[in-house]
């Protein structure tokens, strides 16, 4: 985490597993807790000109796309940790937050191959295209392939690379100098509360990354758009420049309040399990 207190030497794989079971757990909790924005959102960039918003079916292909957040939340956090504490005892103080920064990096390339498959199935859900994971899976690789699991897969490196790395890098930068004026571990409010903030800040900034992501996956067959450039020369063409910061408000509201609830999910549940490992290791010296 870059704190100063923080062992030198660590286990990878001890840490790998650790970083899974808080990652997988926060995603979980989150993604059920705001999956109604989440829809709103996806439903209010992907409607174009004059269209109306559908309001039903708010929780419309959550179960399946639970089954890919959980494993993609465990694989970045999995990656990240022991990924930024290498980076973190490999580069002097100073440079801290690169390493944040590149292990967020690091960390989104590695679920990247999970997401996105779940990110074009939960979209394409959302919008009314399919009314189940399964069907949704079956018919998009019977008519596009499996490419058209990872449709809008350029796309989608483009904005979440970047937030992962600037969301993880604010927050870990934050909670350093809020330690470092406290002068002591931070408690489970104050986590969430930097953990919001960096969240809400990072979103707005990637919103038009994530309405041309929105649009090149859940366009289907019709292939409207070619690619990131094509997406955005029609988008700014045929709507203007106010197109791009659609969903905004819903966009930095759920990240925002999902940021809290990750990283104190995130925080609450790496103590949890930093604290048992501690036990165990008294055990065995006790013996």
């Amino acid at each position: 985490m870059g704190e100063g207190g923080e062992e030198k030497s660590f286990n990878f794989l001890e840490i790998l597993l650790e970083g899974s079971i808080a990652g997988g757990t926060a995603g979980v909790v989150v993604e059920t807790a705001l999956y109604p924005i989440d829809t709103i959102k996806t439903r209010l960039q992907a409607a174009r000109g004059g269209s109306r918003i559908e309001w039903k079916g708010l929780y419309s292909g959550l179960a399946g796309n639970l089954a890919g957040v959980l494993p993609a939340s465990a694989i970045f956090v999995g990656v990240y940790e022991p990924t930024k504490r290498k980076l973190l005892e490999t580069l002097p103080e100073n440079l801290s937050a690169v390493a944040h920064f590149t292990a967020g990096a690091i960390g989104g390339i590695a679920a990247s191959l999970v997401r996105v498959p779940t990110e074009v199935v939960k979209q394409r859900m959302q919008t009314g295209q399919f009314k189940s994971a399964p069907d949704a899976v079956r018919l998009i690789v019977g008519k596009e392939g499996f490419k058209g699991l990872y449709a809008g897969y350029g796309s989608f490196l483009l904005r979440d690379l970047p937030f992962d790395a600037i969301q993880f890098c604010i927050y870990e930068q934050l909670r350093i100098g809020y330690k470092l004026v406290a002068r002591r571990e931070l408690n489970d409010p104050e986590n969430a509360l930097i953990g919001a903030f960096s969240g809400a800040i990072t979103g707005a900034i990637t919103t038009p990354l994530d309405v041309m992501k929105t649009r090149l996956m859940v366009q289907g067959q019709g292939n409207q758009y070619t690619g990131i450039v094509s997406c955005a020369q029609t988008i700014l063409r045929e709507e203007g420049p106010k197109a791009f910061l659609k969903g905004i408000e819903p966009r930095v509201l759920w990240i925002g309040i999902g940021g809290s609830i990750f990283f104190g999910v995130l925080e609450k549940t790496k103590s949890i399990l930093a604290e048992r490992r501690k036990r165990k290791l008294r055990a065995v010296k006790d013996e």
